[in-house]
Order: C-alpha cells, then structure tokens, then sequence
C-alpha cells in the first residue's frame, strides 16, 4: 500500500463518524497525492471538494502534516452549530457579551493560532459569517464578540464542501470574493467508485482493524466478495465501505468474508452495479434507439413550444417545474433507480441529482439520515470528538 492515512487514535473514535481512512492506491488519488505534497509546504488557503465520507479530513490532516506548522490541526464542521452560536464559536466571546456568555472563551480561530484550522462544509457558512470570514482572510486579526481588542492571527485555512461553489456563487448562497479568497488551491477528492483502485486495499485495511477488535485471526476476502465491492457503487463513499466490512465481518463464518456476507450492501443497494467510464452497452442501445441524435431536436423544441402555449392558456405558471419533474423522474425510472447512471445521463453531479430527486419527491429523506453522524468538531489538542451542537 503506498500511503495510509487515519485519524490519531483511530480505534477511539465512534463506529459511524467520518471516513477514518484513505489509501492513495489508484491513479487518480496518486495524483491527487502528487498534488497535495506541492501544495502543503506553501501558505495557500486550500479548498477540498469531494462527496461526504470521501475523507476530506484526512487529506486536510495531510496538508497540515506536510506544511511544517508546529501549531494543532484543528477541525470544524460549519453545519455543526446553529446561526446564532457559529460566529462566537470561530471567533470567541467575551465574558457577559450575550445571555449565557458567563467567561471569556477563545474562538476556534484562536485555538488554531500558529497551525491550521479547518471549515468542513464551508458552504453551510451564513453570509454575515461569510463577510466576517473574508474579513479575517484578508487583516489576518479578529476580535471576540464583546471586545474592541484585535487579536492577531497566523492560522493556514483549509476548506471543505460537497457542493459546487461556483454553483452556490451563482445561486447567491456564497460570496463570490470569498470563493476567490479561498479557492487559492483546489483538491478534488472523488467519489469512491471513481478510484475503484483504492476499494480493495480501504477494505483489506478495514478487515484487519475489525478483525483485531473482534478477536478474529486470518481474516481474509473471498475472490466474489472482492468481486462484489469493486461492482457496487458506494453511494456512501468510504464511511459505507468500513460499515459493510464491519457487519460482514461479524457474520462471515470461518472469518473467510464471501460475498453473500454483504448483505448491508446488498441490501441498500438492490444489486446496482456502479458504473464504469462509459453507459453499459444495454442502457447505450436503449438511448440510441429512445433518442436519435438530430431529427429529436426540432421535435423536442415543437414539442416545449405547443406545451409553453397550452399553459399560457391556461394560466398554469409551473411549467418549468412539471417539465423538470417529468425529465428526472423519467430518466431515474430509464436507469432502473440508479443515482451515478441518472446523473451521468443527464449531465450533472450526484449532488444535484439528489437535490432534485428530493425536491420532486423521488428520493425519501431518510436517506441522508446517516450523513448527520459528521457534525461533529474534532479537539485539536487531543484528536477527541467533540459532543456535536443542534443545526
């Protein structure tokens, strides 16, 4: 394995919180690897993009490690606490400055002084925050909330998101100096089915950690279990891949791990396979055949133009919204429920396509249930989780 990365004490930390490991095994994350050892001695901000449980975390922990800084790594995830509580937990408060405020407390920033601090889920930030964020990028001081004492500051700052921040620029849910501000370095971290050489060795790795938990000695993947994990798609990046080994690895006999002992992710997934760089030939053929490449397009536009006339007619003003429900929904029924193929069919991230699944009722909430075990904001002193604040 070329590189490992965990968490310091890895084996403290609560079962489900995180992606507690990332190998650096395929291509791509090798390249990613070079990258990141160019960036991390310099003193660029640097902004992680990449799907929840992709471990975004580790590799800020990486840059960290890598940029010399004798000061703690400290961590925050932005959608941890709630409006009224985020602005005194980055910056600090002073005694009495608001009900409850009952001593002076030192703000993350502060906390970070002299090593890094890192925003998870930047893009959660409220926009009074982000101002005072731009603002402390650019005097590198802050001051607590109830002081007119500046606070001088050399904190590295690394952010994180799972969303396109050109796109939240361009919704107004982000500032675009900000976004300038920070994206000095960019890192894209892909999705899990993206970097199918890295499956192998996170879950060999992961079989050996519980393994050892449980008391269990020569641990192995059958051939069809290694098969079945490189085939599925793991919506759930690597935070799913360590919870199905963990619950393979209980019920496997003779701790010889086959594919029939995943049933969490045979379960969750129904058998979809994940996709490959190109549509499977079958799902090819039937968008040949359902969508000829020219003599569609005129009838398309024919087609949109008697529909705009029908709800000038009849006064409807969603029509926008019934043509994008029946386009969605229409092509997630196409891909027999396959989020990655629906995407990919119709030209957008899996983030988006989950957004408007949700919003057009295809996709139960429940499903990002298990996202919340993040919110989490890590001690920079002693690695710990700290208890989690209410959105």
């Amino acid at each position: 394995m070329n590189q490992l990365l965990t968490f310091p004490d890895a084996g403290k930390h609560a079962l489900s919180i995180r992606a507690k490991a990332l190998v650096f095994e395929d291509p791509q994350s090798q390249a990613l690897l070079t990258r990141l050892d160019q960036v991390a001695p310099t003193e660029a901000t640097v902004v992680i993009i990449g799907e929840t449980g992709t471990g975004k975390e580790l590799l800020a922990r990486r840059v960290h490690q890598g940029s010399g800084r004798r000061g703690p790594f400290v961590a925050v995830n932005c959608g941890a606490f709630s409006e009224s509580l985020i602005d005194a937990e980055l910056f600090g408060h002073e005694s009495g400055a608001f009900t409850g405020a009952s001593q002076a407390r030192a703000g993350w920033f502060e906390t970070a002084n002299g090593g890094t601090l890192f925003l998870d889920e930047i893009g959660d930030l409220p926009l009074a925050l982000q101002v005072k964020l731009l603002r402390v990028l650019q005097e590198r001081q802050i001051v607590r909330i109830g002081s007119r004492k500046t606070i001088e500051l050399d904190v590295r700052l690394i952010a994180a998101t799972n969303v396109d921040l050109r796109d939240a620029v361009n919704a107004g849910h982000f500032r675009a100096d900000l976004y300038y501000r920070l994206s000095v370095a960019t890192l894209e971290l892909r999705p899990l089915w993206e970097r199918p050489g890295d499956i192998l060795p996170l879950a060999r790795h992961f079989l050996a950690s519980y393994a050892k938990r449980l008391g269990i000695e020569g641990a192995v993947l059958a051939p069809d279990a290694e098969q079945a994990l490189l085939t599925y798609d793991w919506p759930g990046n690597i935070r799913e891949l360590e919870n199905v080994i963990h619950y393979a690895l209980i019920v496997a006999p003779m701790a010889i791990v086959h594919a029939n002992d995943l049933q969490a992710l045979q379960r969750s997934a129904h058998g979809r396979a994940r996709l490959p760089s190109t549509l499977p030939p079958a799902v090819e053929e039937r968008i040949a055949t359902a969508l000829p490449e020219e003599p569609a397009v005129p009838t398309l536009r024919q087609t949109l133009r008697e529909l705009v006339l029908k709800s000038m007619e009849l006064n409807q003003p969603f029509l926008f919204e019934q043509v994008e429900a029946t386009l969605v929904s229409t092509a997630f029924e196409f891909c027999h429920g396959n989020q990655v193929q629906t995407a990919r069919l119709l030209g957008l991230s899996r983030n988006v396509l989950r957004t408007l699944l949700k919003q057009h009722g295809l996709l139960a909430m429940q499903e990002d249930s298990s996202n919340d075990s993040g919110d989490l904001a890590s001690s920079p002193v002693t690695g710990k989780t700290l208890a989690p604040a209410s959105r």
